[in-house]
This record gives C-alpha cells, structure tokens and sequence, in this order.
C-alpha cells in the first residue's frame, strides 16, 4: 500500500479532517440523542422500564469493552483502513436501529452501534496528526473542541426535532436513519483524503484473552444492576456483581503476567499501581456516573411524567450544555493558576445545582415545571464544564510518557463504563421509586431520590480529587 508523504496540501488535509469530525460527531450524537427519545421509544416498542436504561447503556457499555481493542486495531492495521471500516459499521448498525422491530432488537443493534463506534472513534487523533503534522495538528484541535462541544449541545436538540418532526412517518427511527447519508459521505470523502500511511505496529499479534476478560467483567457489573431490580434483585444479580469484580481483577493480573513475559500488554500494568493515576479513575467513575444518571432521571421525568414530547424535554434542559460550554471556558482561564482545585470548584458548583433541583422539585411536587428549573440546571451545566476540561490533564500529569497511551486509552474505557454504570445505578433507585405509581407526582418524586443518588456520586469524585496531581500535563511536564 502507498503510504502518504508530509506535508499534504492544505484543502487535501482540512477535507480529510472533516471525516474524522464526521466519525465523532456521530458518535457523540447518537450517545446522547438516543437518551432524549428513549421514553418515545419505549412507548412505540413496549418493554419494560429497563428498556429505557439500555437504549443508552447498551451503546456505552459495548463501547467501554472494546475501546482498547479499538485503538490497537488502527496500530496494527492502519488507522484510515480501520476508520473507514468502523463507520460503515456504524451505518450498517444505525440502519438496523431504524428498522427494529422490538425494543430486544433495538438494544442488541446499539450494543453493535457501540462496538463499532469503538473502533472508529480512537483512530480521529492518530489521523490528525498524520493530516498536519506536528506543528498543524494544534489548529486542527483547536476546531475540533467547540465543534464537539456544539454537537454536545446539539444532539438532545437534533433528537427530538427529528422525533417531533416524523419526517415520513419515521417518528424516532429518523435518529439513526440520519447517521446514513452522513457516514456514506465520510466514506466517499476518506477514500480520497485520508492519508494511506503504514500501521505504527503491523506485526503485533490482538490479545484476545485479555480482551475478552474487558468484555465479560464490563457486562457483569452492568447487566445486574439494570435487570436485578426488574426480577426482584435474585442472589444471581449479587453473584454477577462479584463475578464482573472477580473478572477486572484476573485482567489486572493477566496484564501483569504479559508484561513479565515480555509480551505487549493490552494496558500497561504499571498504570495501575499509581494512586493519582487510580484515583483519577475513581474520579471519572463518579463524574461521568452522575452525568449518565442526572440526564436518565431527568429526561423520564419530563417525558414520562410530565408529558412532554422529546423536543421540548430538549429544550427545558437545554441549559446544561449551554452553560456546560460557559464552564468550560472559565476552567481554561483558571486551570494553569489553581490546578486541580478547578475540579473541586466545579463539582462542587454541580452537586449544588442538583440539590437545589431537588428542593425545587419537593417544593413543586407535581406542578414542576421547565421554568422552575432552568436556574437550578444552568448552575449544574457549568460546574459541570469547569470538571471537563482539566479532568484528562490532571489526571494524566503523574503518568510517564510510556504509559501515557495505555493510561489514556482506560481512561476513555472508564469513562464510558462510568456513564453505564450512573445510567443503571440511578436508573434503578429512579424506577424502583416510582414503583407502580402514575402520573407527575410519582415521576417528579422518583426523580428526586434519583438525583440525590447523583448527588452522591459527585461527593465520592470530589473527595477522590484530592488524591490527584495538583497541575495539569502541561503544568506539571
């Protein structure tokens, strides 16, 4: 295969970077709409409350265990062959969520979504930098950002238009018909412009052992939290918890054993006896959780509860990512002064915006409405944009330069379990609570339990904050 030659010129690379927007922007989309509509389509579909929780988690969970696997696919395949595969994956997965006829057919067709999102979306970095380069790449990023945190704001938005809307009677399968004609162009268009450059490792060999140990154990913690409260938490529900423990920890020692016989470890074990660098897992575990459960329990409070079509549930939490983008830029400003400190200031600022939902919604009851709300869930967004941008960096700061591509890649792991595992956590105390109650006063109540358990995911990632590096990478290289 020719392999491609730097510098491309400047309209082949900046076209060949808009694939790789493309592949993120699906993916980011189809994380969070699906969430917006899952009320909709549990009332389309049937299914138990459980179908509700897996419409979103089964993408997030799928994607965690084979993120890993994703990544050492573009090394030893080449990062534009993989690419271009995982988006036709993703289109042959988005089309099978258009056409399924069940809610069981829909969860299993965004459990292969994920998977191919797994493999598309780690190859987007690699490729930037072989489109421009070391001295280019800083732009590229620098686009990259806002456009991401614009398809953020957008997805809930774009969802429930397209739910609204019923374009040709589609209803809420137009939210994947649309990933269609998207990923068919970013094909056509990284054919042409993605640079053919020789894979980093070609003769490494996947481990698949290991890989395999990532996808059980993921699996086991979620699937009983989710389907545990559905048949009245069985002693199996408990026995699959301790297995997916039992299953992570025989992957912890698998990786350590590779590494002693000289074979290349699917993560480097050496990560994991860093205390920052675990707790900054323990951080994201509890941040990305209460994300996942706040926008569960908020998204089936208004829809469910308070009949509000997917659209305007859209835009009565619009708030969230609208000051989410304000947060953020008060994090960059304040980052390189007080480090991580910036990370306690916002998730500190977050919980205080769900508490206060949570008196306005007892003070409310059943008459709650958007309005009532919107302060409240504004403060929510931007402490929640003050954690996003320093999370990665101050993590990584204590993580040597050899580690730093394992330790990323279980970062991105964990961060999407994470979002599984608030979405089954919160899920559950929120359905459980509603019970066989009807109606908004019922919703409103159950959302109110719910979010204080969101609540309590936050106190466990501030107090694992201090734990962490005091700067950033940048600061602390």
């Amino acid at each position: 295969m020719p392999t491609t030659t730097f510098p491309l010129s400047r309209r082949a690379a900046w076209l060949g970077f808009i694939v790789v927007i493309a592949a993120s922007v699906m993916d980011l989309l189809d994380s969070t709409i699906a969430q917006t509509a899952a009320p909709a389509i549990r009332r389309d579909l049937g299914g138990s409350y459980a179908a509700i929780e897996w419409i979103s988690a089964a993408y997030t969970l799928a994607m965690a265990v084979t993120l890993m696997l994703g990544s050492r696919l573009g090394d030893v395949l080449g990062r534009r062959r993989v690419l271009l595969a995982g988006i036709a994956g993703f289109v042959l997965a988005s089309l099978l969520c258009s056409i399924a006829p069940s809610a069981t057919a829909l969860i299993a067709a965004r459990a292969l979504q994920g998977a191919v999102a797994a493999v598309m979306v780690p190859q987007g970095f690699g490729l930037i930098r072989e489109l421009f380069g070391d001295e280019g790449q800083q732009k590229a990023f620098g686009v990259f950002g806002p456009i991401m945190g614009l398809a953020a704001v957008a997805g809930p938005l774009v969802g429930g238009g397209l739910v609204n809307l019923d374009l040709l009677g589609t209803g809420w399968r137009a939210i994947f018909l649309v990933n269609v004609p998207l990923g068919l162009a970013a094909i056509a268009a990284g054919r042409r412009y993605l640079p053919r450059t020789a894979p980093a490792t070609p003769g490494l060999r996947l481990d698949a052992p290991s890989v395999t140990l990532a996808m059980v154990g993921g699996f086991a913690l979620v699937y009983p939290l989710i389907q545990g409260r559905e048949h009245g938490w069985p002693a199996w529900s408990f026995a699959l918890l301790a297995g997916g423990v039992i299953t992570l920890t025989a992957f912890g020692l698998l990786q350590a054993h590779r590494k002693r016989q000289g074979r290349a470890p699917l993560v480097e074990p050496s990560i994991l006896k860093r205390r920052a660098y675990v707790a900054g897992l323990a951080v994201v575990l509890g941040f990305i959780g209460a994300m996942g459960g706040m926008m569960i329990a908020l998204n089936v409070m208004f829809q469910t509860g308070l009949g509000f079509t997917p659209l305007a549930c859209a835009v009565a939490t619009v708030a969230i990512p609208v000051t989410a983008i304000a947060g953020s830029i008060t994090s960059s400003a304040l980052l390189a002064k007080i480090g991580r400190t910036t990370m306690h200031i916002g998730i500190v600022v977050m919980a205080i915006g769900l508490i206060v939902v949570d008196l306005v919604m007892r003070s409310a009851g059943g008459g709650v409405t958007a309005w009532d709300l919107a302060g409240p869930l504004a403060i929510t967004g931007f402490g929640m944009g003050m954690v996003f941008v320093p999370m990665f960096d101050v993590i990584l700061a204590g993580v040597a330069p050899h580690e730093l591509g394992s330790a990323s890649g279980l970062l991105e792991s964990i961060q999407q379990l994470a979002m599984s595992i608030g979405i089954a956590g919160v899920g559950t105390v929120l359905f459980d609570s509603v019970g066989h109650g009807h109606g908004a006063v019922a919703f409103v109540g159950a959302s109110d339990h719910a979010l204080l358990l969101a609540v309590g995911f936050l106190a466990a990632a501030c107090a694992a904050v201090f734990w962490l590096p005091k700067h950033a990478r940048a600061a602390h290289a």
